[in-house]
């Protein structure tokens, strides 16, 4: 998730969603031999509340269990893209349960000094610059804070996480003394977060990862995949061509633009096949950085801002008013996730026609276009009520467009690093995870 968003989003109830996951070609600073690996990764969610406006947070995360330490410990994570700092929970506080880790039992674990070379250049991209914390030896202190008042800190670290029988010694780390949260029953159900972004610290430069992709599979109970290292149509002809938008870049340092983030540009965004009508230039940041667009594992659903997004609801409901199953909820309360203003009472309960019942929105990126249809446009928050899935960017008080992964289920998205670019391409996640389950 992108860094001002909130992160820390768990869940009351667990659905397992097992997700095939093959470390092809594991890296560090050299190239090293080729493991193939599978790892289960969960779809957490929770039961969506029937109240009326509803504070910010998600229903869903994606998460992973690997080891951490030695003699090793088990840990669950949330796998996030649009974040930096992976990080663990350190203080049980008897607020985690067993989601916590313990470098007191690890002989691996090793703490960062703040007047190493370590703390003192590695972190450059983190939002909050570390600091050096007397009360604990000197340790290189680091925060990690989110919009949602959420936040965490404790000690820059090193040690061994083991994702199968490949060790990776000396990754660093936060390992989290303190933790601020306004949803602490949530928050107790993962041991930290696994940051996957580009940034100096994330675990895809650590790994020295050329290209790691996804496929979030829709529904419940279902499969999807996730593949660390090389993706080619010769190995997984199944899979078919897959569209590449160029990752952007700023040769500048801004106040509103996350350089490490997975950015893209938006061109426009399409209803049916109707383009429309804004200036290509809202889609572009502005001379603050401000209006970049990122594509998140971290965040649920997409936001777009303000006009954008209002352009969008617009001819959204100017193409479903004449539906007969769709009633607009006119009460100025009802917000769903605090963002997401536009929502439906479905005749009947809905059910399987609510899908067909709506015109798909296509977002058109440079060289390529990502189309959201069906279950994806409609989140169901109650037995009769559905939410459109675009949220107002305004409204959560954030300067971007985000790309949630509830609009990425479905579609194989790869990250290829070494050609800095992001492909995508409509595929079956469940089918794809059965075929590369060995």
């Amino acid at each position: 998730m992108a860094s001002t968003l909130p992160l820390l989003l768990h869940t009351l109830t667990t659905v397992s969603l097992i997700i095939s996951t093959i470390l092809q070609t594991t890296y560090s600073s050299q190239q090293k031999q080729h493991y193939p690996l599978i790892l289960p990764l969960k779809q957490q969610t929770q039961p969506p509340s029937n109240s009326g406006k509803l504070s910010f947070h998600h229903n869903v995360t994606l998460t992973v269990t690997l080891t951490v330490g030695t003699p090793p410990q088990n840990v669950t994570m949330v796998l996030d893209t649009g974040s930096e700092l992976s990080w663990l929970h350190c203080n049980n506080n008897n607020t985690f349960n067993n989601f916590f880790f313990n470098p007191s039992l690890s002989s691996s674990y090793v703490p960062t000094p703040c007047n190493s070379s370590i703390c003192k250049t590695r972190t450059r991209d983190l939002t909050i610059p570390p600091s050096c914390d007397p009360t604990t030896n000197k340790l290189c202190h680091v925060i990690v804070s989110y919009a949602d008042s959420t936040s965490t800190e404790g000690t820059l670290s090193a040690d061994t996480f083991s994702m199968g029988p490949t060790p990776q010694p000396n990754t660093l780390f936060g390992c989290m003394e303190t933790t601020f949260t306004t949803n602490p029953n949530e928050d107790s159900r993962t041991t930290g977060l696994l940051g996957m972004n580009q940034g100096s610290l994330s675990f895809v430069t650590q790994l020295g990862l050329p290209k790691f992709s996804y496929c979030i599979s829709v529904g419940e109970g279902s499969s999807g995949v996730l593949l660390f290292g090389a993706t080619t149509t010769a190995a997984f002809p199944w899979l078919g061509p897959l569209q590449y938008t160029p990752l952007v870049k700023s040769t500048t340092t801004l106040p509103y633009f996350d350089r490490v983030a997975y950015t893209v540009q938006l061109e426009g965004i399409k209803v049916s096949e109707k383009l429309l009508q804004l200036p290509k230039s809202v889609f572009v940041p502005d001379h603050t950085g401000a209006g970049q667009t990122m594509v998140d594992s971290g965040t649920q659903f997409t936001f777009l801002l303000g006009s954008v997004y209002t352009a969008l609801k617009n001819e959204f409901l100017n193409q479903t008013k004449g539906n007969s199953l769709l009633k607009v909820v006119e009460d100025p309360n009802f917000v769903f996730q605090g963002a997401m203003d536009l929502c439906y009472s479905v005749v009947g309960g809905g059910g399987g026609s609510v899908a067909g019942a709506v015109p798909a929105v296509t977002m058109v990126f440079t060289g390529a276009e990502m189309r959201v249809s069906g279950e994806r446009l409609l989140y169901k928050v109650n037995e009769t009520v559905y939410c459109f899935t675009f949220g107002n960017s305004d409204l959560l008080g954030i300067e971007a467009y985000v790309i949630g992964h509830h609009h990425q289920q479905n579609v194989w998205m790869e990250f290829d690093l070494v050609n800095s670019r992001v492909g995508f391409a409509d595929t079956k996640c469940d089918l794809a995870s059965q075929r590369l389950r060995p």
